[in-house]
């Protein structure tokens, strides 16, 4: 090598040892998490054309960075936050239900991941709402509680602070209908578009209009934050991350793997001091995948503290990521459990621009009843308009049941209105959607294959163990259900072979996949009927009570009551009346006659799930 070509050579490589040894000497970032409840990113302008200006979120993105593709895993509180602190898939460690019937450990010795900060030396702080489904140590925070601030800290020691906001909560939305004229919005209610799914009255473009008023009132609130962290001199030495909790609240968003239910808004202000360990730009949008696995891995990474190897995440910004991989891993995967009384489960997976959503029980339509969200006056209205009548087919497919399988284009549609699962077209696609779908299911194992009471009986007091342990069980049940996507006379064969089982989940399984066949196989009928009158698990003779009714074969009332009133466990009473409630809908229109006392009284408890089950079945029969 020349003379001329060494010397500059030798200035750049000193640059650079000077250059990353002032970054080891650099104290680490403080890191801020402002986080709104219950918000997709369509209400917010900046993520959509139909959302309203929310001018301190702007502020964070221009000396920041858009992620236009951030995802919960869960689109309902403690599954998405128990996601979130672990940085684990739920259904893998058993934190999948909302909500919980008990607490699950940590998985594999790994700890909430704000006590890896506190080791490192940070100090934690968390205001205040937690919601976790796994049993929480007394080292994850410094504090947490509604009076929780950094401020306690000790000097120039680096912290990390999360600020949550409720304002956007879905109970936010449970106002009487004589607000329309009582409470007048500020948003004009003709200028944003209701969802081609929903029915455009009144009532929906109010509710629409008043939940971007909660927008507004939680950016002011959030500015607020950003105020307090600039007076305090913090500004520049802090990541400040706003993000949503999962999708919401209109009707058919919280609760459901649709986008509404999990495409978040995503901003981080990047701190002039930090600016030169981030790959993105001050001020850019970025198209990166983040799910919400990916936070805490993230966020370790920022304060230079090792990722666990037992988090499922991967950091998406900040040292030593691999960019150009990064931007090529475009795919996000979510779950959806029992949410409060109402079960189901459903998994879904999007790769770039396309959407799989796999329905596992899909007899069990979107709209099924579950207290919490009918507070909500535009649900009663989209019901009551149903059972009436009038609504038009798009509209009503949120009580209609569901395809096993749905792939959408959701670039081009973005309420997921068009499901191109049978358009020869999308072959292919629907095919590597499918396969990605079934290797994570497998790949976790995912629990759910299993009832919830079970679990928590044999699973819960070490849910990844257990997964270990079955994980070829679970891959056989996954193949039983899997037998739904199946022509329905080249599966009947293998049915009636997985019905006579000895394994009773495989038996479980294959009802289940009788029932989203419904008449076209009744050649079935017989060895499902011997299942509902003899079956030694008391479940699989309402799944079969469930096939028999849902084909008009039999009253499925007698079976299923015999099952309700000697079930041993909560989760099995209510997943038993999950059925009936399904049954006793207007789809179906069977009635029963629950004698309340011959029910195991612990599970009809005051606050108890079973008892809302009951309520809202006392109201049917009256």
């Amino acid at each position: 090598m020349k003379i001329k070509y060494i010397l500059p050579a030798l200035v750049l490589i000193i640059n650079v040892a000077c250059k990353g040894q002032e970054q080891t000497n650099q104290k680490p970032p403080n890191i801020v998490w402002i986080v709104s409840e219950d918000n997709s990113k369509h209400y917010l302008k900046l993520f959509d054309k139909n959302g309203i200006e929310t001018p301190n979120i702007e502020a964070l993105a221009k000396h920041g960075v858009q992620f236009n593709r951030v995802f919960s895993n869960a689109p309902v509180c403690s599954v998405a936050r128990s996601t979130i602190i672990s940085g684990c898939y739920a259904p893998r460690t058993g934190a999948q239900f909302h909500r919980r019937t008990e607490l699950v450990p940590m998985p594999d010795s790994l700890r909430m991941f704000p006590a890896y900060l506190r080791d490192a030396g940070y100090y934690t702080v968390n205001n205040s709402k937690e919601d976790y489904n796994f049993e929480k140590s007394d080292k994850v925070w410094n504090g947490s509680s509604s009076k929780g601030t950094w401020k306690n800290r000790q000097q120039d020691q680096p912290f990390f602070y999360v600020h949550n906001i409720g304002t956007t909560h879905e109970s936010r939305l449970h106002f009487p209908e004589s607000d329309m004229k009582d409470a007048p919005t500020t948003a004009n209610i003709d200028e944003y578009t209701v969802q081609p799914n929903h029915p455009d009255t009144e009532l929906f473009r109010y509710t629409n209009a008043r939940y971007r008023d909660k927008m507004v009132e939680m950016d002011n609130q959030l500015g607020e934050v950003v105020k307090a962290l600039e007076a305090d001199g913090q500004l520049e030495n802090t990541f400040i991350f706003y993000y949503g909790d999962h999708g919401g609240v209109l009707p058919g968003s919280k609760g459901y793997l649709y986008e509404t239910g999990l495409h978040v808004p995503m901003v981080v202000r990047i701190p002039e001091n930090y600016k030169d360990i981030i790959d993105l730009k001050i001020g850019s949008q970025t198209d990166r995948f983040v799910s919400f696995i990916d936070l805490a891995p993230t966020v370790l990474n920022l304060a230079g503290v090792q990722v666990p190897g037992q988090i499922d995440g991967k950091p998406v910004f900040g040292n030593g990521v691999d960019v150009k991989k990064l931007d090529k891993e475009n795919v996000a995967y979510g779950y959806a459990d029992r949410f409060d009384e109402k079960y189901d489960m459903v998994r879904s997976v999007r790769k770039g621009k396309y959407k799989y959503i796999r329905s596992y029980n899909p007899y069990n339509f979107d709209g099924l009843m579950n207290n919490y969200r009918y507070q909500q006056a535009a649900y009663r209205e989209w019901k009551e308009m149903y059972e009436d009548g009038k609504l038009n087919e798009l509209q009503s497919a949120f009580f209609k049941s569901r395809a096993p399988e749905m792939l959408f284009d959701v670039e081009n549609d973005p309420y997921e209105t068009i499901n191109l699962a049978n358009d020869s077209n999308f072959g292919t696609t629907l095919k590597e959607m499918r396969g990605l779908l079934n290797e994570w299911v497998s790949g976790m194992p995912d629990l759910s294959f299993y009832p919830e009471f079970y679990l928590v009986q044999n699973a819960f007091d070490n849910p990844v163990e257990f997964g270990r342990a079955h994980k070829k069980d679970i891959k056989n049940y996954i193949k039983t259900a899997n037998l739904m996507l199946q022509d329905a006379a080249i599966a009947q064969t293998e049915l009636k072979k997985q019905l006579r089982s000895t394994d009773p989940w495989q038996r479980y399984w294959a009802l289940i996949v009788c029932s989203s066949f419904g008449d076209k196989v009744n050649a079935l009928i017989p060895a499902i009927k011997e299942i509902a009158e003899n079956d030694k698990e008391g479940i699989n003779r309402v799944k079969a009570a469930e096939f028999l009714g849902l084909t008009k074969a039999a009253n499925p009332a007698p079976a299923m009551l015999e099952a309700l009133y000697t079930a041993q466990y909560e989760t099995e009473a209510l997943l038993i009346l999950n059925s009936i409630v399904l049954l006793n809908s207007s789809n179906y229109g069977y009635k029963f006659s629950i004698e309340e006392n011959k029910i195991n009284p612990d599970f009809r408890t005051e606050k108890s799930e079973v008892t809302r089950r009951l309520e809202f079945l006392n109201t049917q029969v009256h």
